[in-house]
């Protein structure tokens, strides 16, 4: 007999389904609640047996509703939405538990996976050791603008979806039972009464504390237990050492200033003192705990000399506790770490009821006084005491420190352009450096870094942007000083596409400190970020290129011959379309493996990915195993976007895994990818000729096509974004309506809203049109045999099978009905609609399947399901955008808009 394993996940469904339907029955009345059954009933109809009278009795109702019943829908559906993915969330949950308890082989992407792997492989203890030893894995999350969710809205999800979580893990008693449907009822009516929508834009220093908050989720605890169930398990494999912090979370947040005028200085030293505080009270409230509970008695355990060192400096003098050593020695510790905050933030702490105690210098410090405690209890029989709270602490201490997480400083290579040109001329008058050639920039630029002198000058004026330049740079050097050189480690360069770029920087930071040109030492890392498909093709040139400058070399040597580079998916993407970019990405690799491997120089890669597959999204395991041979070498950084870190963060149990599968992704990569066969020259020769075909479609479509700016801007909710306050950073570079100027996030939001979804697909049928063409049955046979054995064809297949599982071409025709001009409509959207049938037949083709998804059927009943409840979203929003163009609309309008974008948003799950 089967057991059918989705049936908990339906009633979850239902039970909640039926607690927002009582909700909307109390709060709105019978009659809304009927309207609203009834939509539901004919959409369900609809999706379920293609049934059009019940499209076009869905689209009666939703055409003619009042204003009022326009927000309840939106609202209703919105919230199932929201609703529909806590069950899923809490059912993988519940499936990956179920799994560890019935002792099932380990997952694919558990850390377990991996060491069986290399176990099989033949890979001992040693070259664990030696990965570990100098491994580095980091997610860094930025406040890119997709997630449209209110903070207090994600409030209610985790009060929920903990209720959820308590349903399946305790054998209720009726009393518990009960109390516990009360409170999802509570649950479920909060939500229903919290505004969905931001009533103002949100300022970057609400995106810090924003980010901060999953921190307290999941970071802080999770991360130290997560590095102690790896050392187990490595001790399994004959490794019994403790490890370096090797995985730690980044942040872009408060330090990406990349079109955002909105990222100071002062913001920077905000982010820094935030980040810094919220570290250290983490600390003090373990210490505080930890106090309470080693409540050993001397008399009982004995110490050793340097614990009672700390014991008799500790400024507890409880008779109570004065032959409790270990408790005074923590209240010691305590009495410093608050003194500590007090002497960063320069507020106080409070009563000071663990006494007064002198600022430690550094987490180094702090580390080496709980490591005293730790073998203080080692030494006398106390080594399980050592290793719970005390080991997560000592733990956390050595991965966030006093800065918490490293701040990235980013800005556009033509704003240091500008500001060196501008401090040249003002320096040397008639330099011109802008109207030099990329030689004569390189060769003024390389003399300059060997100078002592500064360029600028205190008494001298300067632009506001060159002042803002050099104060936030002069910031880092002052973080450096107060929190260590770990918590402004890198400065990012976007747009690079020259050796110059790199050099401008490196001026500025020998304005500011962060470059000693006498001792040939750089304090940050410099690093490109190449964009566009143009730029990626010449990102192995121009790092060749830089490579060989002397004096490049030398500050290179000062950072341990270790070179990273940023490569972005997001700006690639929206340049020559998916296919286009996943290659162009793909071949930038392999060329930039081969310059670093001449140069003897380590690389270490960091991939600007988006949520969505449009951005460069997708699963980061099959992602970082699709990586080619020797791209990444133990280390790897990678973007975490917008709702991504909450979808994967905002749960301890789910964000524990999605870390867990960043390391065991890392460890197969590296370890494993040197046994797989690379790709042939045959099947790179395939790449280059469906790449450029695929890019030829998409360029003629969207930069060629006369009016496809307007067909984009009329046919999408592009305007209507930029006023939905969900970042604080503008949606395009400049006030244009060019797609060129326009920013990747919108761009593929805006796809995603209208059921499109065209950057994550478009130009691939008509490259294997192509391709099939110009070879026949063969080619066909090619490109079936490079699915089934090449992880980065089947990972960009996968991805797209994903994404054109979404889209919807009957629904995206009635936004297609938003464009004034019918021959314009109909000339760009015939070709959209050609394009989506044989991009899904030709994948069907290759992979094989008969329907979209077949390979996935976890997410193809999700999308099942959840279509019913977008389609209403999508059919009011089309009518809310008519009302609102046409000059009807008032601000309910606009909400009701805005509220849709919401909800879609929240049923697509990954749409920006």
């Amino acid at each position: 007999m089967t057991t059918d394993k989705d049936s908990p996940l339906r009633e979850d469904i239902r039970l909640l389904g039926r607690l927002l339907g009582d909700t909307v029955k109390t709060q709105a009345g019978d009659d809304v609640f009927d309207l609203i059954e009834r939509v539901r009933q004919c959409s369900i109809r609809f999706r379920r047996d293609d049934d059009l009278a019940a499209r076009r009795e869905l689209e009666g109702l939703l055409d003619d509703l009042s204003r009022d019943d326009t927000i309840h829908v939106v609202r209703a559906f919105s919230y199932f939405s929201h609703l529909a993915n806590l069950a899923e969330d809490q059912h993988h949950i519940r499936r990956s538990r179920a799994h560890l308890v019935a002792g099932s082989p380990a997952r694919e992407g558990s850390l377990a996976h991996a060491l069986a792997l290399a176990d099989a492989h033949g890979i001992d203890a040693e070259t664990l050791a030696g990965f570990f030893g100098s491994a580095q894995v980091v997610p860094v999350l930025t406040a890119h603008p997709t997630e449209v969710q209110r903070k207090s809205i994600l409030n209610c999800h985790m009060a929920i979806a903990r209720l959820l979580d308590e349903r399946d893990r305790m054998q209720l008693t009726p009393e518990e039972a009960e109390e516990n449907d009360a409170a999802l009822r509570r649950g479920v009516l909060t939500l229903w009464q919290t505004r969905m929508l931001r009533p103002a834009k949100l300022s970057v220093l609400d995106e810090i504390a924003n980010g901060l908050s999953y921190y307290d989720y999941t970071f802080l605890t999770q991360l130290p237990r997560l590095y102690g169930a790896i050392e187990d398990q490595l001790a399994q494999h004959g490794q019994e050492a403790e490890l370096p912090p090797f995985l730690r979370i980044g942040s872009w947040i408060g330090g990406d200033r990349d079109g955002n005028p909105f990222v100071t200085a002062e913001v920077l030293e905000r982010a820094l003192a935030m980040q810094s505080e919220r570290a250290l009270a983490h600390y003090l409230r373990e210490m505080h705990t930890l106090a309470s509970q080693l409540s050993l008695a001397h008399l009982l355990v004995p110490a050793t000399e340097r614990l009672m060192a700390l014991a008799d400096a500790s400024p507890d003098d409880s008779p109570h506790r004065e032959d409790e050593p270990y408790r005074q020695a923590l209240t010691g510790l305590s009495a410093r770490v608050a003194a500590t905050i007090e002497a960063l933030s320069g507020k106080p702490v409070g009563s000071h009821p663990d006494g007064h105690g002198r600022p430690y210098d550094s987490a180094d410090a702090l580390l080496a006084d709980l490591d005293t405690v730790r073998d203080s209890l080692r030494l006398n029989g106390s080594e399980a005491l050592a290793q719970g709270r005390l080991r997560r602490l000592r733990r956390a201490v050595s991965v966030f420190g006093f800065h918490l997480a490293p701040i990235d400083l980013r800005q556009n290579s033509d704003v240091f352009e500008r500001v060196v040109a501008e401090m040249l001329e003002v320096a040397h008058p008639g330099t011109g450096y802008q109207d030099l050639d990329e030689t004569a920039r390189i060769d003024l630029l390389s003399r300059e870094l060997a100078e002592a002198r500064p360029l600028h000058s205190p008494f001298r004026r300067y632009s506001e942007e060159t002042e803002k330049e050099l104060a936030i740079f002069d910031a880092a050097r002052r973080a450096h000083l107060r929190y260590g050189a770990a918590s402004v480690p890198n400065c990012i360069i976007s747009k690079t596409d020259g050796v110059s770029d790199l050099l401008e920087l490196a001026v500025i930071l020998k304005e500011t400190g962060l470059l000693d040109p006498v001792a040939g030492t750089l304090a940050v890392n410099v690093i490109p970020l190449f964009e566009t498909i143009g730029d990626l093709e010449a990102a192995a040139e121009t790092m060749d290129r830089l490579f060989a400058l002397p004096a490049y070399r030398r500050l290179l040597d000062s950072r341990g011959l270790a070179q990273e580079v940023m490569l972005g998916y997001s700006d690639s993407n929206k340049d020559g379309g998916f296919l286009s970019s996943g290659w162009s990405l793909y071949k930038a690799e392999i060329a930039l493996v081969k310059v670093f491997d001449r140069h003897g120089v380590r690389l270490r890669l960091f991939h600007g990915r988006g949520g969505s597959v449009g951005r460069g999204g997708g699963p980061s395991y099959q992602a970082i195993l699709a990586q080619p041979g020797g791209a990444v070498q133990g280390q790897i950084r990678l973007t975490e976007q917008g709702e991504v870190i909450a979808a994967k963060y905002a749960n301890a149990e789910v964000g524990r895994r999605n870390l867990e599968v960043l390391v065991s992704a890392t460890l197969e990569a590296t370890l494993l990818s040197r046994e797989a066969p690379g790709p042939t020259h045959e099947d790179l020769q395939a790449m280059d000729e469906l790449s450029a075909d695929a890019f030829a479609a998409y360029r003629a479509l969207v930069y060629e096509t006369e009016g496809f700016e307007t067909y984009f801007w009329e046919s999408t909710v592009i305007a209507e974004i930029a006023h939905l306050n969900i970042g604080s950073r503008p949606a395009s570079r400049k006030k244009t309506q060019r797609i060129e100027d326009l920013r990747a996030i919108p761009w593929v939001f805006s796809w995603s809203q209208c059921r499109l979804m065209l950057p994550g697909w478009y130009g691939f049928g008509s490259a294997v049109r192509a391709f099939e063409a110009r070879h026949g049955a063969e080619g066909m046979a090619r490109l079936k045999a490079l699915y089934r054995s090449w992880d980065f064809f089947a990972s960009l297949l996968s991805n797209m099978d994903m994404v054109l599982a979404k889209t919807d071409i009957a629904i995206a025709s009635r936004y297609a009905g938003l464009v004034r001009d019918p021959a314009l409509r109909e000339r760009i959207f015939g070709r959209i609609r050609e394009e989506h049938e044989e991009s899904i037949e030709a994948l069907g083709k290759i992979t094989g399947q008969a329907e979209l998804l077949d390979g996935n059927p976890l997410l193809k009943r999700s999308i099942r399901n959840r279509f019913p409840y977008l389609d209403p979203l999508n059919h009011v929003q089309v009518e809310l955008l008519h009302r609102h163009r046409e000059g009807h609309g008032d601000e309910r309008i606009k909400r009701g808009i805005h509220m849709s974008i919401n909800g879609i948003a929240a049923g697509l799950r990954n749409s920006g």
